[in-house]
């Protein structure tokens, strides 16, 4: 059965949410394989949370490590210690608030950066092959599509009662 197969039989309501839910999950458990393969590539001992937080990092820097537990849905703690390996791998470095003085901020180091940037053009390199056979079109409309649906929702987004 295809993509699609069942909608005739139940009216076509319910089906394209089944199937998206089969390819996200599907979507999910290759990303997550392929961002350990990636975090490896920054640093042998890095895994793939990690690799997402590093990222994050680098393009909000500077950054409070509690806007980063807030964006990632997670408790301070889980973040805490998360940053501190980052910064026991010489990935990140924590800088003072100039506008709060109590505060500090997450950095990229000039090392993080660097193995960061290797990795990522490793993993665009892989994209382009898998890709291959699409249109740059293609690739930008999927990646429009991806940041619509993880944009947060809005009002209109709320179920109604």
């Amino acid at each position: 059965m295809g993509v699609g197969a069942g909608a005739a039989a139940d009216g076509g309501d319910e089906q394209p949410y089944a199937d998206l839910e089969r390819e996200l999950s599907l979507l999910l458990r290759r990303a997550r394989a392929f961002s350990g393969e990636t975090a490896k590539r920054v640093h042998p001992e890095l895994d793939a949370v990690s690799y997402m937080l590093l990222r994050t990092v680098r393009e909000q820097e500077p950054v409070r490590a509690s806007a980063l537990a807030e964006l990632f849905g997670v408790d301070k703690s889980a973040i805490s210690r998360q940053v501190q390996r980052l910064e026991q791998l010489s990935l990140v470095a924590r800088t003072c608030d100039l506008a709060d003085a109590r505060a500090r901020l997450l950095v990229m180091t000039e090392e993080g950066r660097q193995r960061l940037e290797v990795a990522m053009g490793a993993r665009r390199a892989s994209f382009r092959v898998r890709l291959t056979d699409w249109t740059p079109e293609d690739v930008a409309q999927l990646a429009a599509l991806l940041h619509r649906y993880n944009a947060p929702p809005g009002p209109s987004a709320e179920p109604a009662e």
